[in-house]
């Protein structure tokens, strides 16, 4: 752009127009000057040749800094005329802008274009400085941003006013997020010097992180997928969109890395889904391998946080081996063992006689086991799930951390489903994960009609449902004898009324059918041992007069498995007796006749 000026305007205020216009006076009679490096360009020289013809500035928190350098750009110092563009300029910095959050902020970001000459007359650091020192003092105690955001003016004592009278009513708390959107306005080096200046005055760490998250949900257009209306974090924290063009895939991978550069690996200081959403965009991003496991171990330290959705990460790899990122989340798991590991959350519950003492369900490691036997659930159908892997994530979490192994057993059971091609061996193998002690009695029930499931796991499966059965009938007698000993103590007592009566006879009709029940069951199981007994000898398996014992020897029981027959030998006894009684009431008639 070309500005047709005079002289002598121009050499009174200028150092380097003195001199240039020297230079071009000697040469020739027209003097022409060529001035490209000038801050700000055409329009911030405009400003300038304003001032040096007497035309008053109206100095802004946005044009004020390209006015700075270029003052000192030109040397526009005292030595050329009293308030000269540098005193004038500086002084508005230090005693306007540099005092009120919304002009720092702004002048701030003016100094992208010039930052160069921004850094050395560190203009820069002095709207950071007072950016971080506002941030991180209490916005309450000088109406911070309250009074910039147009909100209500205060009186010395602390009450709002209107049209300068005191109403009496007390501003609203400011909460320590308030800065956030402002500065997610930066460009991400000034962000980071921001952030960086930040840490160095002691701003705590998860108000940092919460600043790290505003920005990245604004800029990672990656980390919306999957948050839909009903998730908690879903509120004002999603609420930014980055304005004008989107940031490039290299951008946002760049963002990427500096967001895991400055995020500090620690527990709780962002939500998990949060985390999973770095994590998936890292990896559709290809990020650094150091980016990708520095995410995996945050989230591996709150895995007890998240949830099934969060875990079923699509896997974005050129060779497609599996549907989902299994890997992923069997290092995910390793970090969060090795964390428990260190904490010392060790096993929740103790066990001398193998029932389940206190109430692991409310551990960190029993939840997560919950939420691994879910994850197994819904990747079994995966034709291209290998054996060994799955083995390897199930296999992982200590047995002390499943009270119950229901939730295996389906995982299992779903994989075998859609694996009908795996060998006899391979299917024992993989059913050795699940011990069949630890199913419940719907477990057991399913487990033993299972036709999927090995002859073995089935025979061990049936040996541990009866031994419940039996333990639960003995607890039935039990609890019934005491009913019993509280009725006879109740017909004693004068003060017992009808309604004591009533409930007493309905709970123990209840019991009785429970335990009909339970009977019933108990005998339906025991004929399909000795079917299955017959049918193993029938084949072959058991060979001469190889007894119960030996058949559950070689089925790898540790106890003897004689239930079969100790029923039979009650039914025998129960039948002699009978049939002496019948003996012994035939010879009382005969002596009664004679």
């Amino acid at each position: 752009m070309s500005f047709h000026l005079h002289k002598f305007p121009l050499l009174s205020r200028s150092g380097v127009m003195e001199r240039l216009i020297a230079e071009a006076s000697d040469e020739e009679e027209k003097c022409s000057i060529c001035l490209p490096d000038i801050p700000g360009g055409a329009k911030t020289f405009e400003l300038v040749a304003k001032f040096c013809y007497g035309v008053k500035l109206e100095l802004t928190a946005s044009n004020v800094v390209y006015l700075r350098c270029a003052a000192e750009h030109l040397e526009m110092t005292e030595e050329y005329g009293e308030g000269n563009l540098i005193v004038q300029t500086e002084t508005f910095l230090n005693q306007v802008v540099l005092r009120n959050w919304k002009d720092s902020l702004r002048a701030l970001q003016t100094c992208d274009d010039i930052i160069s000459y921004a850094d050395e007359l560190n203009i820069t650091k002095r709207c950071i400085e007072s950016l971080a020192m506002k941030a991180s003092t209490d916005p309450n105690l000088f109406g911070w941003p309250m009074m910039e955001h147009g909100g209500p003016m205060q009186s010395p004592g602390g009450s709002v006013l209107w049209n300068g009278i005191s109403t009496g009513a007390k501003p609203k708390n400011t909460s320590s997020d308030w800065w956030y959107e402002d500065a997610s306005n930066l460009s991400l080096p000034l962000y980071k010097r921001l952030i960086s200046v930040m840490e160095s005055r002691g701003i705590r760490q998860e108000i940092i992180a919460g600043s790290l998250t505003f920005y990245a949900k604004r800029y990672l257009p990656g980390l919306y997928r999957r948050q839909g209306a009903n998730d908690s974090n879903s509120s004002t924290c999603l609420a930014p969109v980055a304005s004008g063009a989107p940031l490039s895939e290299e951008d946002q991978k760049i963002l990427l890395e500096e967001i895991d550069r400055l995020l500090p690996i620690q527990k709780g200081l962002v939500p998990t889904k949060f985390l999973f959403g770095l994590l998936r965009t890292a990896m559709i991003l290809r990020a650094s391998p150091s980016c990708i496991s520095n995410f995996e171990k945050r989230i591996g330290l709150q895995l007890d946080k998240a949830t099934l959705e969060d875990l079923l990460m699509p896997n974005f790899s050129y060779s497609m081996e599996t549907l989902y990122n299994v890997d992923c989340v069997q290092r995910i798991l390793e970090h969060f063992l090795a964390m428990d590991q260190i904490t010392g959350g060790g096993s929740p519950c103790s066990a001398d006689d193998g029932q389940i003492i206190g109430s692991p369900s409310l551990t960190p490691i029993t939840m997560v086991a919950k939420l691994i036997d879910g994850y197994l659930a819904e990747v079994a159908p995966d034709v291209n799930l290998k054996l060994p892997k799955f083995q390897a994530l199930a296999a992982s979490v200590p047995d002390y951390a499943r009270p119950l192994d229901d939730g295996l057993y389906r995982a299992i059971d779903i994989y075998l489903k859609s694996h009908p091609w795996l060998s006899e061996s391979d299917r024992e193998q993989l059913c050795r994960l699940m011990d069949c002690q630890k199913l419940s009695l719907e477990a057991c029930t399913h487990a033993a009609q299972n036709e999927r499931l090995p002859l073995r796991i089935v025979v061990q499966v049936l040996f541990f449902e009866q031994l419940q059965l039996r333990t639960s009938i003995a607890g039935c007698f039990l609890v019934s004898d005491n009913l019993d000993g509280s009725r006879q103590l109740r017909s004693g007592l004068t003060g017992s009324t009808e309604g004591g009566w009533a409930s007493a006879v309905r709970e123990n009709q209840v019991l009785k059918v429970g335990m009909d029940n339970m009977r019933m069951r108990v005998s339906e199981l025991e004929k399909e041992c000795s079917n299955m007994r017959q049918e193993i000898e029938k084949l072959g398996r058991v060979k001469g007069s190889s007894t119960w014992g030996n058949v559950s020897k070689k089925f790898g029981f540790k106890l003897k498995s004689q239930m079969c027959s100790a029923q039979e030998d009650s039914v025998s006894n129960q039948k002699n007796g009978s049939g002496k009684i019948e003996k012994l009431k035939g010879k009382a008639q005969e002596k009664h006749k004679s």
